[in-house]
């Protein structure tokens, strides 16, 4: 595996899935130079999933025309109650990749989207879709089979101790590193740590703001967060979403800036906390998550958690777009978000309400108007998670 991967979320033409003939040229040259660039830079892992639109069909066109024998083919789909449709969602993405029929392979398969306890289970039970996945690797058909997860940490290390993976796909960059235990238990049990959007879900970095630029300088966030996260023991493997081969530019330089990553990122590490600090408060910083009840035992499901972990990147580093895609995200989600965001507060929610269920925060007096504040801030339309993610 290469340090960085070329991720197939952004270079597609559509997240709806087209018919071969509605796939435009301009799009297929797009994508045709994106995979050569990524090659010469050794970019030789690319991964993509069954529900990433146009991507499988237009890779699937185009790998045999770039011939490169290092090349390593990961896609990813999502469990299902019925195996049968999990293996028929299999063969449409071997076919779309043009890895149908006799001789066909995948690198790697991640089972996507293990976020809930049920998926899980559709996953591990007997006779369920990891065994179908087990037999075309036995088959040959598949190199090695792990999972991707937004999963909250307990059930993410409950798949993890299965022991029954290869690797994992994994969210943790600068501004979320609560899945730091993951990583452990995953190196404990020989699994490939691979980190899934640093730069879009690790803050919006390809649009950076001003102050998360100047507090980054001299690198730029996205180099800044390549060299944390590829700095970070267990982690192996990054993702680029690249839409354009001018997107490769910047993780690039991260790779080869590493040898000097342990004195490059103290400093900006430091800014970064001190700049969070000023605007949050040491009090607030210690103990703003302690006594929040789950979004499923909040009224409304106020995902409380996530809303004010938006605020704490608001305030301290001014992620006002990544905070209004994220917010918007909430109740639009599914399980790939879950919760709802704080437009139910005075309305369907009121404020006694809400209180009821804060008596173990310490902030329960503060955490209403800060929701207001939030809301009016980073309220507006909703948004659909594939547009974003």
């Amino acid at each position: 595996m290469p340090v960085l991967s070329l991720g197939g979320m952004r270079f597609q033409q559509s997240w709806t899935d087209l018919p071969a003939e509605a796939v435009e040229g301009d799009s297929q040259a797009r994508l045709k130079a994106t995979l050569e660039a990524a090659r010469v830079a050794g970019l030789h892992h690319i991964e993509t999933a069954r529900h990433y639109g146009t991507s499988e069909r237009q890779l699937g066109w185009l790998l045999p025309q770039l011939s490169d024998p290092r090349r390593v083919l990961q896609t990813k789909v999502p469990p299902a109650a019925d195996p049968a449709f999990f293996e028929a969602e299999l063969e449409t993405s071997f076919e779309r990749l043009g890895q149908g029929g006799t001789g066909g392979r995948v690198d790697l398969l991640a089972i996507h989207g293990l976020n809930t306890a049920e998926l899980l289970q559709q996953t591990l039970r007997p006779d369920g879709c990891l065994e179908v996945a087990r037999r075309w690797q036995e088959d040959g058909r598949i190199g090695h089979v792990g999972f991707s997860t937004h999963a909250p940490l307990p059930l993410i290390l409950e798949a993890i101790n299965s022991d029954r993976f290869d690797f994992i796909n994994l969210h943790w960059y600068f501004i979320r590193q609560d899945n730091r235990p993951a990583i452990a238990a995953a190196t404990a049990h020989d699994m490939g740590v691979f980190v899934i959007s640093p730069t879009d879900k690790g803050g919006h970095l390809h649009t950076p703001s001003d102050r998360l630029r100047d507090l980054c300088s001299p690198l730029h966030p996205i180099v800044f967060n390549d060299l944390f996260c590829l700095s970070a023991p267990g982690i192996h493997t990054i993702s680029v979403g690249a839409a354009g081969p001018q997107d490769l530019a910047l993780h690039l330089e991260a790779v080869a800036l590493l040898p000097r990553a342990e004195y490059l990122l103290p400093p900006i590490l430091e800014r970064l906390e001190a700049a969070r600090r000023e605007a949050l408060g040491e009090a607030w910083l210690a103990s703003w998550d302690r006594g929040l009840p789950a979004w499923q035992e909040t009224p409304g499901g106020i995902n409380l958690p996530v809303l004010l972990w938006l605020h704490n990147l608001l305030e301290a580093w001014d992620l006002e777009g990544y905070g209004r895609a994220r917010y918007g995200l909430l109740g639009n989600g599914s399980h790939w978000f879950p919760g709802e965001n704080a437009d139910a507060l005075d309305g369907s929610v009121s404020e006694p309400e809400l209180l009821a269920v804060l008596g173990a925060s310490p902030w329960a007096a503060a955490i209403p108007d800060l929701l207001r504040s939030l809301r009016q801030r980073l309220g507006g339309e909703a948004v659909k998670r594939l547009q974003v993610a």
